[in-house]
């Protein structure tokens, strides 16, 4: 019996690879190094955005947020209030990633500039993306990255 329940759940979950990723609260970033899955927040309205990771202690090493913004736009983000180091991971309309800054430094109110024509961020903990090799021209897939993702969700 125990071998059966671990076999369905083993078929269950390589069944489920490709839509994991397709999940509200999961976000799949592929690139050169392979793959990562992040258990993530959105922040897809003005009040979530303004509110970010700010006041956060603490964040699980796999975990993140992601912005989602109504049409791209030139970005630029600051620590205010945000008690964690972060890295910031910047991708176009396509999800396509086009810069990353790294190890955004507690509570700085310098402005951090993401570039233009972006329409999600990613927030992960400081020094994740170096450790991981996520750089730009890597792609993220969720569900809030609409019919022009490079990596869709609806494949």
């Amino acid at each position: 019996m125990m071998k059966a329940t671990a076999a369905a759940m083993a078929l269950v979950l390589c069944g489920g690879a490709v839509q994991a990723g397709c999940q509200p609260d999961v976000l799949t970033l592929k690139g050169e190094f392979g793959q990562a899955r992040f258990k993530v927040a959105v922040a897809d309205d003005v009040a979530e955005r303004a509110q970010g990771l700010m006041n956060v202690e603490e964040m699980p090493t796999m975990s993140g947020m992601l912005f989602v913004y109504e049409a791209p736009q030139t970005a630029s983000f600051w620590m205010r209030n945000t008690l964690i180091s972060l890295d910031m991971i910047f991708a176009s309309e396509d999800g396509v990633i086009q810069n990353v800054h790294a190890k955004a430094v507690p509570l700085d109110e310098t402005p951090i500039y993401g570039g233009e024509n972006i329409k999600y961020v990613l927030e992960i903990n400081g020094g994740l993306a170096a450790r991981l090799g996520i750089k730009a021209g890597d792609a993220l897939q969720h569900p809030a990255i609409g019919p022009n993702a490079f990596l869709s969700c609806l494949d």
